[in-house]
């Protein structure tokens, strides 16, 4: 997956995204656009690194997922991240 404009990133499908090399205005479409990546890849399972700070980019994150059509649910990560990470399971479509 490649994000557009003057200085294309290209991300992994691999499960991870980690949202700090983006804006938070572009948070949701990059999730939005990997979650499809992942689930073209058969990849249910996606770890959305989102950092801590004062949770404006969680919230966002959350927000998104909460009426995305693929999620099945979502948490936040209760490992070493704690609340910077959350945990994502895609449903499997058949």
């Amino acid at each position: 997956m490649e994000k557009g404009g003057p200085e294309a990133v290209h991300i992994p499908i691999d499960g991870v995204l980690d949202l700090h090399m983006f804006s938070p205005k572009e948070a949701a479409s990059v999730v939005d656009e990997y979650i499809l990546a992942c689930m073209e890849k058969g990849i249910y399972e996606v770890r959305i690194i989102h950092g801590k700070g004062k949770g404006i980019l969680r919230r966002t994150v959350h927000s998104l997922l909460e009426r995305h059509p693929h999620v099945l649910d979502f948490n936040l990560d209760t490992g070493p991240s704690g609340w910077g990470t959350t945990l994502v399971r895609l449903k499997r479509e058949p």
